[in-house]
């Protein structure tokens, strides 16, 4: 859990970076926000358990987005407490009908449990969390249907991947040719017109630097924005990264059959190079990243080991 002071009944897991934070409310109908990897649901029913009073079941589970380290414990959740769940109301379809090609998992050659949703939110919708009314945000840019959470009466923002203390999740929308850029920009610029003291971030630990963290982001978005290639190159990074935390070890052949099959894998190489470009880049990213301490990779046997 944080160390940095929240209001009572407010609790904080830090999970890394394979699953995303989970934020508990406890109080009349202890609420979850975000579950976590499919393969960390075991962990996050722990969690919940340990911090939940003896005999209080989990009353409702909230996403703030469907990408997969977000949602992977919903199942396990639902099938414990059989909790009420919201979804952003973009994804409802998709989920409905458990379609992986718009739910991301497939594209993103990730996994995720089949889950239902009970109800949906959208941006200007208003929730009671805890003790206090929390507005909903739109948050695209890393995901076009991501939303926040915000208490104007504690100054808490639950960010999600839109602001993180020192950066944002990949802008994936850009990969298929879509806009997303200007979008982060724009939500960056509203948190920045809100009364925000606190931030609870989707992944790392939750701060009170809101300048610094704008700043961080506003200077990696230029970055980013100023030659495209290199969201699509940091794409590619995280998704072999990911991919190899969730797996712990892979073979090389396996990897380069994932970018074959998973779309935002291909799309992104697409903008790095040909296709028959694409063995040779991946070995150049396993190199760079095994160099920077993200993976290790054992030339012998063609086998990369996560970090």
């Amino acid at each position: 859990m944080t160390s940095l002071a929240l209001p009572a009944g407010l609790r904080v897991f830090e999970r890394g970076w394979l699953s995303s934070n989970n934020v508990l409310f406890l109080g009349d109908e202890p609420t979850l926000v975000d579950s976590g990897y499919v393969s960390h649901s075991e962990q996050t029913l722990a969690l919940v358990a340990q911090a939940l009073p003896d005999g209080q079941p989990l009353a409702r589970l909230v996403n703030t987005h469907l990408h997969s380290d977000h949602c992977g414990g919903n199942a396990a959740l639902q099938a414990r407490y059989g909790c009420r769940t919201w979804v952003p109301a973009a994804e409802a379809d998709p989920v409905r009908h458990w379609d992986e090609r718009r739910l991301s998992f497939e594209a993103t050659g990730q996994q995720c449990a089949r889950f239902t949703f009970d109800d949906t939110l959208s941006p200007g919708d208003s929730m009671t969390l805890g003790e206090r009314e929390w507005l909903v945000l739109g948050a695209p840019g890393h995901d076009p249907h991501a939303l926040m959470l915000y208490s104007a009466v504690d100054g808490i923002l639950i960010s999600g991947d839109a602001l993180w203390e020192r950066g944002f999740g990949v802008i994936f929308p850009e990969l298929d040719g879509e806009s997303g850029f200007a979008e982060q920009a724009a939500v960056l610029d509203l948190i920045g017109q809100l009364d925000v003291s606190r931030v609870i971030p989707g992944h790392g630990k939750p701060f009170d630097d809101i300048d610094g963290a704008l700043t961080a982001a506003r200077a990696r978005l230029d970055y980013l924005q100023s030659d495209p290639a290199r969201n699509a190159r940091n794409a590619l990074k995280v998704l072999i990264v990911f991919r190899l935390m969730a797996e712990a070890e892979m073979a090389g052949a396996t990897l380069k059959a994932t970018l074959d099959t998973a779309r935002a894998w291909r799309s992104a190489a697409a903008m790095l190079t040909p296709p028959s470009g694409w063995p040779g880049l991946l070995d150049t990213l396993v190199a760079e990243l095994a160099k920077a301490g993200a993976l290790r990779y054992d030339s012998a046997t063609d086998t990369l080991y996560a970090a």
